[in-house]
């Protein structure tokens, strides 16, 4: 009898347990189900706040940007014209130097023996013409004879006036206003005719500086001569001097493999050394028409491909877009839009082509 009493007891207390959990957790199940509805709810009837401008046009000149080295109108290497020692160079690197200005010479012994020979030399053969005359006046010596010796005296001066003119060029004068960019030989040293002794860059009112600059095909052929640029140097990073196209090649630089052009630079005051590395921005007369939007209007912008958003019958849409350039809080479209779309301009991130969206103003 106690144990059913027991056993009674027991069960009941166990359903009575069971009941008192059941109570409570169906509240909160409840309690969480109603709230992922109204959650549910909520974001089903969600919309977004947008604004929306449309894509604008704009006329754009197509400048080409490259970029080379300093060098001047006119480079030469100096030389003496005949071999010997170098007796002395009057200047040195970075020297500037003015027209007719002497920079070497070479020892004059050895020339001004030469000279002294083919003048003795003359002298003999004037002796020689002057006694073979007499001699055909006193019909002593034949018309022939007396030729023979007026050509021999004769090649004597010409052999003298040739080592004179050697003599003349056994000295290196200026031929121009420039500086020396390179020493090519020391004093002491015996050179050969022709070798180089000073390298030389031509200046004439620092109006012969140019930039030698790279192109490709299509730029080449863009470019025209007297085209206005903007240059910028290394040297010089906070200053711009203007430029115009001076020069440019007809054929392609086989070690390059690109196309030459050269600017003429206005230095003003400013003396750049050969080989600074510059930039240069050049002004071609040809234009297109390219779609302007605002910087807020792209989304998921790599390099030069970006996504934007174009509303069209109440809806938004992904659209790619081929970037051009950026400028300031402005982007430059070359392909992807049509100048009649409407593009999103606020809210960008929040957006879906599943979006629900209200435009205001």
């Amino acid at each position: 009898m106690k144990s059913k009493i027991y056993e009674y007891l027991n069960n009941n207390f166990i359903h009575k347990k069971a009941l008192a959990i059941c109570l409570f957790v169906f509240p909160v199940f409840y309690a969480c189900h109603e709230e992922k509805k109204e959650t549910n709810q909520f974001e089903n009837s969600e919309t977004v706040a947008i604004k929306t401008a449309t894509v604008e046009s704009l006329s754009l000149t197509s400048n080409i940007n490259a970029s080379g080295l300093v060098t001047t109108e006119n480079s030469a290497n100096y030389a003496f014209k005949i071999g010997g020692v170098i007796n002395k160079i009057y200047v040195e690197e970075g020297h500037f130097f003015k027209k007719g200005q002497l920079l070497a010479t070479l020892d004059a012994t050895e020339i001004s023996a030469g000279l002294n020979q083919t003048d003795l030399n003359v002298k003999k053969y004037e002796r020689d013409y002057n006694r073979a005359y007499n001699l055909y006046k006193d019909s002593v010596y034949t018309l022939e004879q007396l030729q023979n010796t007026k050509t021999g005296l004769d090649i004597a001066k010409k052999q003298k006036d040739a080592v004179a003119f050697n003599a003349r060029y056994a000295k290196i004068y200026a031929t121009a206003n420039g500086f020396v960019s390179q020493k090519l030989a020391n004093e002491g040293e015996v050179v050969a005719p022709g070798s180089p002794i000073l390298a030389i860059n031509e200046t004439t009112k620092n109006n012969n500086y140019l930039l030698k600059i790279g192109l490709t095909d299509k730029e080449w052929a863009a470019v025209k001569l007297g085209q206005k640029a903007i240059v910028t140097l290394d040297g010089y990073p906070d200053n711009q001097f203007n430029a115009t196209v001076f020069r440019k090649s007809q054929a392609a630089d086989a070690a390059l493999g690109s196309f030459q052009a050269e600017l003429k630079l206005d230095m003003k005051n400013s003396k750049p050394a050969v080989g600074m590395f510059g930039k240069a921005e050049i002004h071609t007369d040809s234009t297109k028409d390219v779609i302007t939007i605002p910087y807020d209007a792209l989304i998921e912008a790599d390099g030069n491909k970006a996504f934007v958003f174009i509303v069209a019958n109440n809806k938004v849409k992904r659209q790619p877009v081929s970037i051009f350039k950026f400028e300031n809080n402005t982007v430059y479209i070359k392909d992807g839009l049509q100048k009649t779309d409407q593009i999103v301009i606020s809210n960008s991130a929040y957006l879906n082509e599943q979006s629900t969206i209200k435009i205001i103003k």
